[in-house]
């Protein structure tokens, strides 16, 4: 016998420690499998470095990286570098896109004085890349249309459709006039869809301190908080209407030959022109306004009186984009399954940035290097998934999700068909990890969670995150549901990051995760996002970039060699009956609410409380909502619950008693 053959016995021997007798094994492991699988998992959590993921995100954040940009693609290709050093089988796939930069920005009072915004971030002296001027993309919303407008200025407060009906009992209408938004409560871009379809012509989001800035804490250099010309850039895309991606080639991957759509009249792009600006220049423009003041809750923390106007406040709007076709650059990279190759776990965080982006997204970027590092010796130790594993570093993900879309869109028949989960991370930063995703994988994550260390209380993630949500519960039945319930919820997925094309448009099982919580963040999409920032006020260890390495990784090995894919269909269903919980609770609302506005109006009320020096108006009578029938969803629900139910019996029953072959049967039918 060899020597190698020898050795590989013993350590194989010194290796396997079974699990005890009263210790469930893992979710979609036999007992004997599970504890190799532990066993492999320690050594994975053993080896995420945070000197590493410090020196990673000085090498990605050191210069401003947006779509377009040399840095972008440098990073890309040094990316491509680390996951092939690591024993990975990668690559860099291109796709060309509609990616608009600002060729002129124009804001200025034109009455009842003058001036003329700044639009500009400036450099703070200890900060070493906030100085990088000539590379920093300009403050402005991408996928907004060009516009040359003047016109009187109303102030909406978060721009919902909510705020509108509010001022409309002030008496004032947003109709040829530019609204002044704050940040906050929605989405950006579904605040000038909503300005627009109200009659607005142009549409300004501005940064109130109240949400990030001197209300919260100190600001920047100082503290973490957006300082008075910190401005918040994004997209403004309109994910509503459309879907993310490149807007120009939808449904398909914007490769050379893809037929394009025209620009002129797209319908992602907004109706108005639109402009983010901070408070300091937001302030001159907000004192300008007379009309009534704004309601209570609609204030924010200027010192100023916040009026809604019109009056004689008037604004010029100028903007005017490059709408140039740039290239973007994925990195993929693959460990081949050893059993089931032809099932794909996928794993992705993007890697462009607004400018240098350090927390957003580089953060998450580097606890993901260090799971492929992590991953790579692992290989060198004999270790092999049974699925193959594919790491992904997307790119123009902050203009519009654009390289996940397109790569999903590009190879949309093969993940239908090979993909059995997607873990998507972005930002990342300090406190308490947040899982939100498909509760299909609800449970599966439930023990992930149990299994990682918080590296601030030296409690298992899962318990903080438990103890959290006890100390935000309302009221005792809250709390008892929160401590009797086997698994913490984890929250619904929407859109707004790379999960979106794998979850909404392909319907693959996806899970979004990272922490954060105590490090309030108020310099997203601005300058100040950089290394500084993050060393100063992130997470300054990296022992949560660490804990993000062990926590997403740790899912991807459990993910990735269980003998059955480890889906849990009772926590769905039973997420499907809080949801038509909820719904018939809106419904009963909406028709109570509906029938008391009419009392009130027969009633003479709103005519009876207005002020005469202070008028507001009363609302249109609307039409009570019908009472609905909710039997087919009621039934629906109880039949998913028990369908839900049967399966995990049967399957477990099955699982437990079967033999290897018929183990293998139903892992590779499920």
């Amino acid at each position: 016998m060899q020597r190698s053959a020898i050795f590989a016995i013993l350590f194989s021997l010194c290796f396997f420690i079974p699990i005890s007798a009263d210790q469930e094994p893992l979710q979609g492991f036999t007992r004997e499998t599970s504890s190799t699988e532990l066993q492999w998992e320690a050594k994975f959590r053993d080896i995420p470095s945070p000197q590493n993921q410090r020196s990673y995100l000085e090498r990605l954040a050191a210069r401003p990286h947006n779509v377009g940009t040399a840095y972008d693609k440098q990073n890309a290709e040094w990316i491509l570098t680390q996951y092939k050093q690591w024993g990975w089988d990668a690559h860099i796939e291109t796709f060309d896109v509609l990616f608009p930069t600002p060729k002129e920005r124009a804001l200025e009072l034109v009455a009842p004085t003058h001036f003329v915004a700044k639009l500009e971030e400036p450099p703070v002296a200890v900060d070493p890349t906030s100085h990088q001027q000539s590379e920093q993309l300009p403050t402005y919303n991408a996928y907004s249309v060009d516009g040359d407008v003047t016109a009187p200025l109303v102030y909406v407060n978060y721009g919902l459709p909510e705020d509108y009906n509010e001022l409309a009992r002030l008496g004032v209408s947003a109709k040829g006039a530019i609204v002044i938004v704050r940040y906050g409560e929605s989405w950006r871009g579904v605040k000038p869809k909503v300005a627009a379809e109200h009659g607005a012509v142009g549409c300004l989001i501005y940064s109130d301190p109240h949400e990030d800035g001197y209300f919260v804490q100190e600001v920047f250099p100082k503290g973490p908080m957006r300082p008075l010309e910190g401005v918040q850039r994004g997209s403004v895309m309109d994910f509503p209407t459309t879907q993310p991606g490149d807007p120009l080639t939808p449904g398909v991957g914007a490769t050379p030959g893809a037929n394009r759509l025209p620009i002129q009249g797209n319908p992602a792009l907004t109706k108005i022109p639109v402009l983010p600006i901070s408070y300091g220049d937001a302030q001159p423009l907000l004192a300008a306004l007379s009309g009534p003041m704004a309601p209570a809750q609609w204030r924010g923390s200027l010192a100023l009186p916040y009026h809604v106007g019109p009056g004689e406040a008037k604004v010029h709007l100028k903007v005017e984009f490059n709408w140039d076709i740039k290239p973007i650059y994925d990195v993929i990279a693959k460990i081949q399954g050893s059993q089931f190759s032809d099932q794909w776990v996928i794993r992705g965080n993007h890697h462009d940035g607004w400018v240098n982006g350090a927390e957003d997204p580089i953060a998450g970027q580097v606890a993901e290097l260090e799971e492929g590092r992590a991953f790579g010796e692992l290989l060198k130790q004999g270790w092999k998934p049974k699925r193959t594993i594919i790491y992904c570093a997307w790119d123009g993900e902050e203009p519009g999700l654009l390289g996940s879309t397109e790569w999903g869109e590009e190879h949309a028949a093969e993940l239908k068909q090979h993909a059995v989960a997607y873990i998507n991370s972005d930002t990342n930063g300090r406190g308490y990890l947040f899982l939100e995703g498909s509760q299909s994988l609800e449970h599966f994550m439930n023990g992930v969670a149990g299994d990682i260390n918080d590296p601030e209380k030296n409690i298992p993630v899962r318990q903080r995150e438990f103890l959290l949500e006890l100390s935000r519960a309302s009221s005792d039945a809250e709390r008892k549901e929160l401590r009797e319930r086997t698994d913490l919820q984890i929250g619904a997925l929407g859109s707004g990051s790379d999960y979106t094309v794998f979850l909404d448009h392909l319907g693959i099982a996806s899970v979004n995760l990272g922490y954060g919580g105590e490090d309030p963040g108020g310099i997203y999409h601005s300058i100040y996002d950089d290394i500084y920032w993050y060393e100063h006020f992130g997470d300054p260890t990296f022992a949560y970039g660490r804990a993000l390495s062990q926590t997403a990784g740790t899912a991807v090995m459990r993910l990735a060699n269980a003998d059955l894919l480890p889906f849990e269909f009772t926590d769905f269903a039973d997420t499907i009956q809080v949801y038509l919980k909820q719904l018939k609770k809106l419904a009963d609302d909406s028709r109570e609410e509906a029938i008391e506005r009419d009392k009130e109006l027969d009633e003479g009320l709103f005519s009876a409380v207005s002020d005469p020096e202070h008028p507001t108006f009363a609302p249109p009578h609307e039409e009570v909502p019908p009472h609905l029938d909710f039997a087919p969803f009621d039934n629906a629900a109880d039949a998913l619950k028990a369908a839900a139910q049967r399966y995990h019996d049967v399957l477990q029953k099955a699982w437990t008693a079967g033999s290897p072959l018929a183990r293998s049967r139903i892992s590779i039918r499920n």
